[in-house]
């Protein structure tokens, strides 16, 4: 379960119009160790064309090899990318998270710079209550002890 400004989110529909991804705050309760990423609620997929849809190609030019499709993400069942919360979920512990919501995006590269933005905001690096080790893959907590 999501929740987003006091509401539980179930659905895509659930979120303001438009919305591409949201920047997310994991907490494992018994320890109150948190999480800051982000989720992109849509992803792009290629998918390679059929013999059928190459023959009734009519186009000019070369003919096409893929063809792009959208896909729903997992974010329902998202919980984060760090190695000790999918350790955690593969033991069955769902409910000693809490997943909130703490902001959305409408486009990739409004998601990218407010998962920084929180992470930095946050201090995520510096302080031992987050598990998270790097922003961006440039800025390490091992570079600050």
């Amino acid at each position: 379960m999501w929740l987003y400004k006091g509401k539980i989110i179930k659905k895509i529909k659930d979120l303001p119009k438009k919305t591409f991804g949201f920047v997310y705050q994991t907490t494992h309760l018994p320890t109150d160790l948190k999480y800051i990423g982000k989720k992109s609620l849509i992803y792009n997929q290629k998918k390679k064309l059929t013999k059928k849809e190459l023959a009734e190609y009519t186009g000019a030019g070369r003919k096409p090899k893929t063809r792009k499709t959208q896909k729903e993400s997992d974010w329902k069942t998202y919980y984060g990318s760090h190695s000790k919360i999918k350790g955690l979920l593969k033991e069955g512990k769902e409910n000693d998270f809490e997943r909130e919501i703490l902001q959305v995006a409408y486009n990739k590269k409004e998601l990218t710079y407010l998962e920084c933005k929180w992470q930095f905001k946050c201090e995520v690096l510096e302080l031992d209550e987050y598990l998270n080790y790097n922003i961006l893959g440039k800025f390490f907590d091992k570079d600050f002890v």
